[in-house]
């Protein structure tokens, strides 16, 4: 008996949404007399890095957002580009901003992230609000983690004692992932895997949701996923120029629930970003 089709997570749609709300809330921050305003720091030239910075401002220009562009170049010394970090903290008109990853070879990312005030860091990847996040603190959440909780509740998908399987170990996505989704309120149950998992199949197939950020094309096949289950595609690779996904064609005749197969959640990230700017010019 054939599937039914898998309900389409459109987080493209959802962020869009998002936008025209957030739209209302800046227009309120005006309002009170404060002019929400981000800035991003972009060092090098690597294209990808220049695309996924423009696309933050367009967003920006559709909220009523202000942005600072800098553009520093790649040769810049570590102290240099502290310097100007120091100099964003400082800047009472900038209520966050951002230093685009990856950084070119000489610096350090991690270094450049913890430099960044907290309350300031609307990457939500700082040390101190990762902590937070571990501590069932409020504070700023880091933006994949926040926008794939965020599309998850706005289909209505059960999370209480789900089980989820979240693939990729990393500080960006499944690491903080795994925290958010197992927190009290939330309360799924999630095993974390990676590379080196054994058999990874058997826990795929028993998830009643797969999150994949491996960046393998094609890893989650058909033959891994539980009928009905829901499955999200963050990892994408490139294979001679063509962007893959880690989820494999096939799943989605399978699934109940799946991303497309160009992101989804990329859209999504950046409004969780800018709700983070919001979040932080209405505190300071």
């Amino acid at each position: 008996m054939p599937h039914p089709q898998a309900i389409l997570l459109d987080g493209d749609q959802l962020a869009e949404r998002l936008r025209g709300e957030m739209k209302a809330d800046a227009a309120q921050l005006k309002a009170r007399g404060i002019q929400p305003k981000m800035a991003t720091v972009l060092v090098g030239d690597d294209p990808a890095s220049a695309s996924y910075v423009a696309r933050k401002h367009a967003d920006c220009a559709q909220i009523g957002i202000a942005v600072e562009d800098m553009r520093l170049p790649a040769t810049i010394a570590a102290d240099e580009l502290l310097a100007v970090i120091a100099a964003l903290n400082a800047d009472a008109s900038v209520h966050g901003f951002m230093v685009q990853l990856p950084l070119p070879a000489g610096l350090d990312g991690a270094a450049m992230l913890e430099a960044v005030r907290p309350d300031k860091d609307i990457d939500g990847l700082h040390p101190i609000n990762l902590g937070r996040l571990l501590g069932g603190q409020p504070g700023i959440l880091p933006c994949t983690p926040a926008a794939i909780l965020t599309l998850l509740r706005a289909y209505d998908i059960p999370l209480a004692g789900a089980e989820v399987a979240i693939i990729g170990r990393g500080n960006l996505v499944g690491r903080p992932l795994a925290v958010l989704l197992s927190q009290r309120g939330i309360d799924a149950t999630v095993t974390l895997l990676h590379s080196g998992s054994r058999d990874l199949a058997a826990t795929t197939r028993r998830a009643d949701i797969i999150i994949s950020a491996a960046g393998l094309p094609n890893l989650i096949k058909t033959d891994m996923v539980k009928p009905g289950a829901a499955v999200i595609g963050v990892g994408i690779s490139y294979v001679d120029g063509a962007m893959i996904s880690d989820i494999a064609a096939g799943v989605a005749n399978v699934a109940g629930w799946i991303t497309p197969p160009h992101g989804s959640v990329g859209a999504l990230t950046r409004a969780m970003l800018l709700k983070n700017l919001l979040q932080a010019a209405a505190r300071q």
